[in-house]
Protein backbone atom coordinates (compact mmCIF):
# COMPACT_ATOMS: atom_id res chain seq x y z
CA UNK A 1 0.00 0.00 0.00
CA UNK A 2 0.93 3.43 -1.11
CA UNK A 3 0.01 7.06 0.43
CA UNK A 4 -2.28 8.78 -1.70
CA UNK A 5 -4.68 11.39 -2.28
CA UNK A 6 -6.58 9.93 -5.11
CA UNK A 7 -10.17 8.74 -3.89
CA UNK A 8 -11.38 7.33 -6.94
CA UNK A 9 -12.87 3.88 -6.12
CA UNK A 10 -11.34 4.34 -2.61
CA UNK A 11 -12.52 1.48 -0.04
CA UNK A 12 -12.56 2.39 3.44
CA UNK A 13 -12.68 -0.52 5.60
CA UNK A 14 -15.81 -2.29 4.25
CA UNK A 15 -16.38 -3.56 0.71
CA UNK A 16 -19.73 -1.37 0.93
CA UNK A 17 -18.02 1.80 2.15
CA UNK A 18 -16.72 3.18 -1.72
CA UNK A 19 -15.97 6.58 -2.53
CA UNK A 20 -17.82 6.71 -5.83
CA UNK A 21 -17.73 10.94 -6.10
CA UNK A 22 -17.59 13.92 -4.09
CA UNK A 23 -20.55 13.78 -2.39
CA UNK A 24 -19.73 10.07 -1.02
CA UNK A 25 -16.56 11.61 -0.90
CA UNK A 26 -17.56 14.38 1.93
CA UNK A 27 -20.10 11.94 3.82
CA UNK A 28 -17.10 9.67 4.30
CA UNK A 29 -15.04 12.36 5.48
CA UNK A 30 -17.48 13.84 8.28
CA UNK A 31 -18.26 9.70 9.08
CA UNK A 32 -14.62 9.61 9.68
CA UNK A 33 -14.20 13.03 11.75
CA UNK A 34 -17.28 11.94 13.46
CA UNK A 35 -16.53 8.49 14.37
CA UNK A 36 -12.75 9.67 15.46
CA UNK A 37 -14.64 12.52 17.81
CA UNK A 38 -16.80 9.90 18.86
CA UNK A 39 -13.68 8.17 20.54
CA UNK A 40 -13.06 10.94 22.69
CA UNK A 41 -16.12 11.11 24.09
CA UNK A 42 -15.87 7.11 25.20
CA UNK A 43 -12.48 8.36 27.00
CA UNK A 44 -14.05 10.74 28.43
CA UNK A 45 -17.21 8.90 29.88
CA UNK A 46 -14.54 6.36 31.10
CA UNK A 47 -12.49 8.64 32.97
CA UNK A 48 -15.60 9.88 34.95
CA UNK A 49 -16.66 6.38 35.68
CA UNK A 50 -13.08 6.09 36.96
CA UNK A 51 -13.28 9.31 39.05
CA UNK A 52 -16.86 7.98 40.67
CA UNK A 53 -15.15 4.84 41.35
CA UNK A 54 -12.58 6.36 43.05
CA UNK A 55 -14.50 9.44 45.17
CA UNK A 56 -16.68 6.09 46.47
CA UNK A 57 -13.53 4.12 47.49
CA UNK A 58 -12.11 7.18 49.09
CA UNK A 59 -15.56 7.50 51.55
CA UNK A 60 -15.40 3.79 52.44
CA UNK A 61 -15.75 3.85 55.90
CA UNK A 62 -13.12 1.71 57.93
CA UNK A 63 -14.09 -0.57 60.74
CA UNK A 64 -13.62 2.14 63.78
CA UNK A 65 -16.51 4.43 61.77
CA UNK A 66 -14.09 6.45 60.62
CA UNK A 67 -13.06 7.81 56.96
CA UNK A 68 -10.57 5.67 55.54
CA UNK A 69 -7.07 7.32 55.20
CA UNK A 70 -4.35 6.26 53.18
CA UNK A 71 -2.26 5.67 56.40
CA UNK A 72 -4.52 2.94 58.18
CA UNK A 73 -2.18 -0.08 58.02
CA UNK A 74 -4.17 -1.89 60.94
CA UNK A 75 -6.97 -2.75 58.87
CA UNK A 76 -6.65 -6.25 57.80
CA UNK A 77 -9.94 -6.26 55.98
CA UNK A 78 -9.61 -5.18 52.49
CA UNK A 79 -12.71 -2.48 51.91
CA UNK A 80 -12.06 -1.24 48.91
CA UNK A 81 -11.25 -4.67 46.55
CA UNK A 82 -15.18 -4.95 47.95
CA UNK A 83 -15.84 -1.68 47.05
CA UNK A 84 -14.47 -1.78 43.59
CA UNK A 85 -15.32 -5.16 41.89
CA UNK A 86 -18.75 -3.90 40.75
CA UNK A 87 -16.90 -1.31 39.50
CA UNK A 88 -14.01 -3.03 37.76
CA UNK A 89 -16.32 -5.13 35.03
CA UNK A 90 -17.68 -1.53 33.99
CA UNK A 91 -14.05 -0.62 33.82
CA UNK A 92 -13.32 -3.74 31.84
CA UNK A 93 -16.00 -3.11 29.48
CA UNK A 94 -14.69 0.87 28.94
CA UNK A 95 -11.22 -0.87 28.10
CA UNK A 96 -12.83 -2.87 25.94
CA UNK A 97 -14.03 -0.42 23.64
CA UNK A 98 -11.83 1.90 23.98
CA UNK A 99 -9.01 -0.82 22.51
CA UNK A 100 -11.90 -1.96 19.84
CA UNK A 101 -12.66 1.83 18.85
CA UNK A 102 -8.99 2.50 18.58
CA UNK A 103 -7.81 0.12 16.25
CA UNK A 104 -10.68 0.79 13.97
CA UNK A 105 -9.96 4.26 13.95
CA UNK A 106 -6.25 2.88 13.13
CA UNK A 107 -8.00 0.65 10.59
CA UNK A 108 -9.25 3.76 8.70
CA UNK A 109 -5.89 5.87 9.24
CA UNK A 110 -4.45 2.87 7.23
CA UNK A 111 -6.12 3.80 4.48
CA UNK A 112 -3.34 5.68 3.52
CA UNK A 113 -5.23 7.92 1.86
CA UNK A 114 -3.79 11.71 2.52
CA UNK A 115 -8.02 12.95 2.96
CA UNK A 116 -9.00 10.04 5.24
CA UNK A 117 -5.74 10.84 7.71
CA UNK A 118 -6.32 14.69 7.78
CA UNK A 119 -9.76 13.49 8.66
CA UNK A 120 -9.07 11.18 11.68
CA UNK A 121 -6.66 13.99 12.61
CA UNK A 122 -9.78 16.76 12.50
CA UNK A 123 -12.06 14.26 14.23
CA UNK A 124 -9.31 14.05 16.84
CA UNK A 125 -8.87 17.58 17.18
CA UNK A 126 -12.75 18.23 17.42
CA UNK A 127 -13.43 15.54 20.14
CA UNK A 128 -11.21 17.09 22.18
CA UNK A 129 -12.10 20.53 22.07
CA UNK A 130 -15.28 19.15 22.97
CA UNK A 131 -15.58 16.14 25.55
CA UNK A 132 -11.01 16.49 26.28
CA UNK A 133 -12.40 18.87 29.36
CA UNK A 134 -9.24 19.38 31.66
CA UNK A 135 -7.73 15.96 30.86
CA UNK A 136 -3.74 15.82 29.89
CA UNK A 137 -3.38 13.71 26.34
CA UNK A 138 -1.81 10.79 27.80
CA UNK A 139 -2.70 7.70 26.11
CA UNK A 140 -3.84 9.16 23.00
CA UNK A 141 -1.50 8.14 20.35
CA UNK A 142 -1.35 4.51 21.69
CA UNK A 143 -3.36 2.40 19.79
CA UNK A 144 -4.98 1.19 23.08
Amino acid sequence: MLFTWDTQNLCIIFRQWRITGLVSLLFSLLAVAALTAGYELVRQLSRRYERRCAAATATTQNSKGLPKRDDDDDNNENTTTTMQEPGKLVKAAFYAVQVFYSFFIMLLFMTYNGWIMLSVAAGAFVGYLVWGGGSGADKSVACH
